[in-house]
């Protein structure tokens, strides 16, 4: 479903991302792992068209989509979700998502109803009417992946949607995720909460200052040497 071959990034001097390789395959759930600054919000900017690569290529469905503007990503069928939550705060909750849905469709009616199914099944349709600024972060993030969801995706990239939850929310965020991959969407997440990460991916690449450590089950990953250490240090390892 998506690749990326030799991915490399550097702004100026720095090497952000060095020929990284991976393939995510339809309909499972992919987890992309590494310390802070490790390159991983990187790696979704340059696939969704936010950054240029440096070199390297990333392939949609066998299509290169390298270089390509944002709107284009999104239109092929690859959303996001931002770590840093921005919603349009002084429109409503249905608003917000309504604009994500007129990405595929031309009438409000048809947003609206489009819009209304995604917070439906983000379980957010109480908070319809409120402004998105008045939201918690919990109902922030939730909506946040409503707004992607709208766009009716094919793969969604999630950054860090389980930063800032409470336990309650985190479960609730694991069962909202095994929910999209149940409806055919391919996933694909950055999260440093490992009860998070271990307990949906199917699979797990790691990364340190922007190249590959590991890639595994939840399992291989969390055991291997490079990861330990990169995590908490050689003297763990």
């Amino acid at each position: 479903m998506l690749e990326v071959r030799k991915l490399t990034k550097f702004f100026g001097g720095l090497g952000a991302v060095r020929d990284l390789s991976f393939q995510v395959k339809e309909g499972e759930i992919f987890g992309l792992i590494g310390p802070n600054g490790s390159g991983k919000t990187t790696i979704f900017n340059l696939i969704n068209g936010f950054y240029h690569p440096t070199s390297g290529d990333i392939l949609f469905r066998g299509e290169s989509i390298s270089g390509q503007k944002p709107n284009l990503v999104c239109k092929k069928g690859i959303a996001r979700t931002f770590q840093v939550v921005k919603p349009l705060s002084r429109m409503t909750v249905l608003e917000n998502v309504m604009a994500s849905a007129f990405l595929r469709v031309s009438g409000v009616s048809e947003a609206s109803e489009e819009a209304l199914k995604s917070l439906e099944f983000c379980s957010l349709i109480h908070r319809k009417d409120y402004l998105a600024k008045s939201l918690t972060i919990g109902d922030r993030k939730r909506l946040e992946i409503a707004r992607a969801l709208a766009t009716r995706p094919r793969v969604i990239l999630l950054d860090e949607t389980a930063a800032g939850l409470n336990p309650a929310e985190l479960d609730q965020a694991i069962e909202l995720i095994k929910k999209i991959r149940a409806q055919g969407v391919t996933v694909v997440i950055v999260e440093h909460i490992m009860k998070v990460i271990m307990s949906i991916s199917d699979r797990i690449h790691a990364i340190n200052y922007g190249q590959t450590i590991a890639e595994g089950t939840p399992q291989e990953v969390a055991n291997n040497k490079a990861v330990i250490e990169a995590y908490l240090g050689e003297a763990y390892a």
